[in-house]
């Protein structure tokens, strides 16, 4: 038996912004599982920048996406048929095969989620890869402590949203967030509990950084490079940390960007910068349950998600990401249950 499957395809690699004609959808046949592996049919993908980076052909951390090949990425799903004993047909499973319909991937590589616990969508979000970025990122890679000024860029987004929650609830002194649009500061500002944030349309973000955070900040947990480093290297207090997660500002380059210009700040404020993969700290992925699911559950830790649907839609939801359209996780469902 096997099935027939709609699958996003890379269809040319990108030269600066991708566009609808760096994607194909197309169809194809997925065979019934072997041992050790199971039939999943998809029920929501996760789209995320580092997906915009393995369609260049470069070396990276991770693989490029092949030109002609399907695109994958986190996706949860519910199993068809399995080639093991320890995960049934019925059960709902996180794996890292996402843009098509139905995913042939290897059990071990699966884990088993309850969606009567928590929404699909949170296992892709806020208790998944996004919400354990945050979680590192902040505790792990920028060594927070209670007292410290922490800056958040892109701070509606789906990693953004819980740093800046998490610094809060553990006793930072002032939490400050850029995002792209007024709804987006008003949602960190009256439903996240920021003490500041801005719109970086609106002017210098240097200068508005430093409106927002007059006495310097501590800890900045990078999620665009460019002139955010920059405002945030000159606002650093004497040995501030910076967390670097990403740097979407440049993902779409085709020319070198001058920021930030002003790095020789480094050595006389003995600032520490280190860059981050989450895939460095999945050990902590227990003790990020244990500590964060309930504060998801009881409304301490808010979350949004902004949901396209239908596998179709799963290319204007990558580029509606990169632009920084919508607010927290961007999701594709690409079937219901």
């Amino acid at each position: 038996m096997s099935v027939r499957s709609r699958e996003v395809r890379l269809a040319a690699r990108p030269h600066g912004w991708p566009t609808a004609e760096t994607f194909a959808i197309a169809e194809t046949e997925v065979g019934d599982p072997g041992p050790g592996q199971l039939l999943v049919r998809n029920l929501m993908m996760s789209v995320d920048p580092y997906m915009r980076g393995r369609m260049d052909d470069r070396k990276s951390y991770m693989p490029p996406f092949q030109v002609g090949e399907a695109l994958d990425g986190g996706a949860v799903g519910e199993v068809v048929a399995s080639g093991v004993d320890e995960i049934k047909p019925g059960q709902t499973v996180l794996h890292g095969r996402g843009w098509r319909e139905y995913a042939l991937i290897p059990a071990n590589r699966a884990t088993v989620v309850d969606p009567s616990v928590a929404p699909l969508g949170t296992y892709l979000g806020v208790l998944g890869m996004t919400g354990l970025t945050a979680y590192a990122g902040l505790f792990v890679t920028a060594e927070f402590k209670p007292g410290d000024v922490v800056f958040v860029s892109s701070a509606a987004g789906s990693v953004g949203q819980v740093v800046g929650q998490l610094a809060k609830l553990n006793g930072a002194a002032r939490v400050i967030g850029s995002a792209g649009s007024a709804e987006k500061v008003a949602y960190l500002i009256d439903e996240l509990g920021f003490d500041a944030a801005f719109d970086y349309h609106d002017g210098s973000v240097r200068e508005r950084l430093a409106q927002a955070a007059p006495d310097g900040i501590d800890v900045y947990f990078d999620n665009v490079g460019g002139d955010h480093l920059e405002a945030a290297i000159a606002a650093m207090k004497l040995h501030g940390r910076i967390t670097v997660c990403g740097m979407i500002s440049v993902y779409n380059a085709t020319e070198a960007t001058p920021a930030p210009r002003n790095l020789a700040q480094i050595i006389g404020k003995r600032i520490t910068i280190r860059g981050m993969l989450v895939s460095d700290h999945y050990a902590l992925e227990p003790k990020f349950i244990a500590e964060v699911a309930p504060l998801v559950a009881d409304g301490r830790i808010k979350h949004r998600e902004t949901v396209f649907e239908g596998l179709d839609s799963a290319p204007e939801a990558f580029l509606a990401m990169l632009r920084g359209d919508g607010v927290g996780k961007n999701l594709v469902r690409i079937a219901t249950g």
